[in-house]
């Protein structure tokens, strides 16, 4: 009999994802007191007791900002998010960000909503108010786009679509992602060399050590002067008050970000969403789906996809017997488990290991069940965070 799975939500997670869990091995609720999962949108989980029996996390979103990963890692828990299923959806709202700066959308909104008379009067007002809001064309600009990620990419052939120039900037881009770039995408040596060069400049990184206040006020002065700035990553990413100072001075024309705060609220030229990058029915449901199919894979087969702490590994069954195993990334850890196994008499059909930073992972297909006592010789091992035994049937 197969085993069994409880997996507690802590926000609404499309039903189209939820289904992906079949019922009669799933039960999914928002009361479980001893989840072996935990599926989670925006809800912060910094103060949450987390069950020990948590044996995974998921991020129906790109940002894990919300989960204490570093805890999880420790813990050997793998935190898993749904990068690039919201990508499109970010793109469009992107471009969108894009036109409402150009064309002084905004203001012009403001300005019709406050005219009054009859339409005689409304269309005198229109005709003498509308040399006010003249904008610029996005064809023959140049796009900055930093971060060439699942967004990035595609931020950066929609724009070249729309006749733009387009350069990028990425030290981290992997070589999948630099295959499926533009070759019209010009690539810039530095953050400042992009700005430079830049009517528009897109941020698509995430938020972290390396990457908050990435533009402060130092780099914003290097802009061209009257270009758009477009945040729809993480609102630290950009230091405010110099962003402020820069729309004040006119070295920005405008901020278009997805990050509201009272501070900007009001300020001529920010143009804040309140959070809308992700929030289409599309993207939620492509993010509830994905992470389901990870959490589901990795629970039953122990493989590993769009995880942000553990490495990428999957591994073929060749076996009904399988184990899993979440350790530091030290020396001769291979060498044990395989010791381990080896003098309890266990065979190994196939073994796959792989690490990231100071994480390890290790998939073990064996040719017989593993005795209880053997599992717990190989979690004693110094540097074992996690023992998992994923065989077909339950004991």
């Amino acid at each position: 009999m197969a085993k069994t799975y409880s997996i507690l939500t802590l926000n609404k997670i499309s039903a189209s994802g939820l289904k992906r869990l079949p019922s009669e091995r799933y039960r999914v609720a928002n009361d479980i007191a001893q989840p072996d999962a935990i599926l989670v949108r925006s809800q912060n989980m910094h103060e949450m007791e987390i069950p020990d029996s948590v044996l995974a996390i998921a991020r129906a979103g790109a940002g894990t900002n919300n989960v204490p990963v570093a805890k999880m890692s420790a813990r050997g828990v793998p935190v898993f998010n749904a990068a690039g299923a919201n990508a499109n959806a970010v793109k469009e709202l992107v471009l969108a960000g894009m036109l409402i700066a150009s064309r002084n959308v905004v203001p012009a909104l403001n300005f019709v909503a406050g005219l009054s008379g009859d339409d005689e009067a409304l269309h005198k007002q229109v005709e003498d108010g509308k040399k006010h809001y003249a904008g610029i064309e996005l064809r023959g600009r140049t796009l900055g786009i930093i971060g060439l990620g699942a967004i990035g990419r595609l931020v950066a052939d929609a724009a070249l679509g729309l006749g733009m120039k387009v350069v990028g900037y990425d030290p981290e881009i992997t070589v999948e992602a630099a295959w499926s770039l533009s070759s019209q995408v010009k690539k810039a040596n530095s953050v400042e060399a992009l700005l430079k060069a830049s009517d528009f400049v897109s941020i698509h990184v995430p938020l972290l050590p390396a990457t908050r206040g990435l533009l402060n006020a130092e780099r914003l002065a290097v802009m061209k002067p009257g270009a758009v700035l477009l945040n729809f990553a993480r609102d630290a990413i950009v230091e405010e008050d110099a962003v402020l100072a820069a729309l004040s001075g006119k070295q920005l024309r405008a901020y278009v970000c997805d990050f509201p705060t009272r501070k900007a609220q009001g300020s001529a030229g920010v143009i804040a969403l309140p959070h809308l990058g992700a929030s289409t029915e599309e993207a939620e449901e492509n993010c509830a789906v994905m992470v389901a199919e990870q959490v589901r894979d990795y629970l039953e087969h122990g493989n590993l996809v769009n995880t942000v702490n553990f490495p990428t590994l999957v591994m073929a069954r060749e076996s009904d017997y399988r184990l899993a195993i979440a350790n530091a990334n030290v020396p001769n850890m291979l060498g044990q488990i395989s010791s381990t196994l080896a003098g309890a008499g266990v065979n190994i059909h196939n073994m796959m290991n792989k690490s990231r930073g100071e994480m390890a992972y290790t998939l073990v297909d064996v040719d017989s069940l593993v005795p209880v006592e053997v599992i717990a010789q190989l979690a004693a091992i110094p540097g074992v965070l996690k023992v998992r035994d994923l065989p077909l049937e339950t004991r």
